[in-house]
């Protein structure tokens, strides 16, 4: 094999302990080539199989530089087939040990979870049921720094255990919508030594019962002990946050939620330029005690961000709910690949234009496709 001239060989020897799956008498192409042209063609604006041989077809003379390719670029067939059989969750194991090396771990980290339908990964025809992925996202870092598939006949309950097994979580607070508010994921982030803020609904009976009749109760709720605004997007949005620790009587009622200390509510008022108004009240445990009621209310906040900085940019940028992957564990292996091209593009804190136009100059300059395969 010829001697690397750019700094790829720290992403390809994070992924290098996945088990090639395929027969060794059938292996015309190494299963690391096929994994950096993927990368490649997916940071560039490839986001099909044929598109990915394409885009190795067009860049053979730079692959041939770099990797050994004795039979040339691999077919979109094989592309396919290889992505399709590839153990998911070893993939995903060898991401979060690469992202270790990006992130700069802080015990001022949000990390969000939350998880995302692959609406193409459908298939019909053989009854196969769309992929969901959760995904940690780091508020701090902007990165991805985890993904789990959840299995098929399983749902985001027992995935968000695996997958905060494979993060680096100390210090850290972790925010869950209700679906990830259980008793079981709440002492997994204290037994990761981190904080958690989760969001609760009637999924939670008595519990979401008892601290609604708390904030609604006007003997018992405590006063609005902070208000932000903001005005964005032709509306005016007022959030205020009720919190209290005093929930002795709470915590005897729900035993089993290990490292409880507070409840809060914020409350959000919107004023629309049309004049619509709207008001809604989100409540939430937390394991952070109430002392720093502005603290809770950007934590709760910065839960969004896994919403608008890494779901939506994947829809708009990388066009993810109409990627048609659907063999095998193709469609979860390419989420996966996506995650590592988004980490990489938004490791660029240089360029000032956005990540769908990044992926393009990618594909068009290969100074600047070096420069993001260093992570810089």
């Amino acid at each position: 094999m010829k001697t690397l001239t750019i700094p790829t060989t720290s992403i390809i020897s994070h992924f290098s302990s996945i088990e090639d799956p395929r027969i060794e008498r059938r292996k015309r192409h190494e299963l690391k080539d096929i994994f950096f042209i993927t990368l490649c063609a997916s940071i560039c604006g490839a986001d099909s199989w044929v598109a990915i041989e394409t885009f190795g077809k067009a860049k053979e003379a730079w692959f041939t530089n770099l990797l050994s390719l004795k039979n040339g670029i691999p077919s979109h067939d094989t592309f396919g087939n290889v992505f399709a059989l590839i153990n998911t969750e070893e993939f995903c194991q060898c991401f979060s040990r690469w992202v270790d090396d990006l992130r700069q771990i802080s015990k001022l980290d949000i990390i969000s979870i939350d998880g995302k339908c692959l609406r193409r990964s459908l298939d019909a025809s053989s009854s196969k049921a769309a992929i969901y992925m959760v995904s940690a996202w780091s508020s701090r870092n902007q990165l991805v720094l985890g993904q789990q598939r959840v299995d098929d006949k399983s749902n985001e309950i027992t995935a968000i255990p695996k997958l905060l097994s494979q993060l680096d979580i100390a210090g850290s607070v972790i925010t869950l919508d209700a679906m990830g508010c259980q008793t079981k994921v709440a002492e997994e982030i204290i037994n990761g030594e981190a904080d958690y803020m989760l969001s609760i609904k009637g999924n939670q009976g008595t519990l979401h019962d008892d601290v609604t009749c708390f904030f609604e109760s006007v003997q018992t709720s405590p006063p609005v002990s902070f208000k932000s605004i903001d005005g964005d997007h032709g509306r005016i949005e007022q959030r205020s946050v009720r919190a209290s620790s005093d929930i002795e009587w709470l915590k005897e009622r729900h035993p089993h939620w290990r490292g409880l200390r507070s409840i809060v509510a914020v409350t959000a008022q919107r004023e629309c330029n049309n004049g619509n108004t709207s008001e809604e009240t989100r409540y939430f445990i937390s394991s952070l005690d109430a002392t720093d009621p502005s603290r809770l209310g950007y934590i709760v906040r910065a839960h969004w961000g896994i919403e608008n900085n890494l779901h939506w940019v994947l829809d708009y940028a990388f066009d993810e709910d109409s990627n048609r992957a659907r063999k095998g564990n193709s469609a979860a292996n390419m989420a996966v690949v996506r995650h590592i091209a988004l980490n990489l593009i938004k490791a660029d804190t240089s360029s000032k234009i956005g990540i769908k136009n990044r992926r393009l100059k990618a594909g068009w300059d290969n100074d600047y496709l070096e420069k993001l395969l260093m992570g810089k």
